[in-house]
């Protein structure tokens, strides 16, 4: 199973509609909303206990809960803004887990930021490259919050206690 439609892709290409790598970018950012929508709606019903649009049993029936909506919200990736509606539920417990509740990055940004925090970046140049790169501005505050959260953990994994013995293996093998 593909998501592109291969024989729609190449009509467009011959008929010049399709000319950029902003089309591309758009085409993926289409694939990318309709996935996590996919996803959001699977997790609802798993978390409801039957599908949507489905006979609803005695059980069903007797479980208020039920589906309510939808929470429209922006995301913001590497690949710029993807707009996206996440379903909710009636009593408000459900809790999405692959687009998490408040979240408004999405997965890899934050990734991002550390990665190049530790390569030496301050966060002034941190907030630029991200602007220069995926047109969404962090500000210098959240930024250093991130860094914040990170540099905790290191410092708990360097104060910990060390081992009194480690064992080493030293393994090599030559290929011929």
């Amino acid at each position: 199973m593909s998501l592109i439609n291969h024989t729609e892709l190449k009509r467009q290409i011959q008929t010049g509609e399709f000319t950029s790598l902003n089309h591309i970018t758009d085409d993926f950012k289409n694939i990318l909303r309709e996935v996590i929508q996919t996803a959001s709606e699977e997790e609802l019903s798993s978390h409801l206990g039957y599908q949507k649009h489905s006979i609803r049993t005695q059980d069903d029936i007797d479980n208020p809960n039920y589906r309510n909506g939808h929470n429209k919200k922006t995301l913001k990736s590497k690949y710029g803004n993807v707009d996206v509606a996440i379903p909710r539920d009636r009593q408000g417990d459900f809790e999405p887990q692959l687009v998490k509740k408040r979240d408004v990055i999405l997965e890899g940004s934050e990734d991002l930021i550390l990665s190049l925090y530790a390569k030496g970046m301050t966060v002034r140049d941190i907030q630029n490259h991200l602007d220069d790169l995926y047109g969404y501005q962090r500000s210098t505050q959240t930024i250093s919050n991130m860094t914040e959260k990170i540099m905790l953990k290191v410092s708990e994994w360097q104060d910990r206690p060390l081992e009194a013995i480690y064992p080493i293996i030293f393994m090599d093998a030559t290929a011929v």
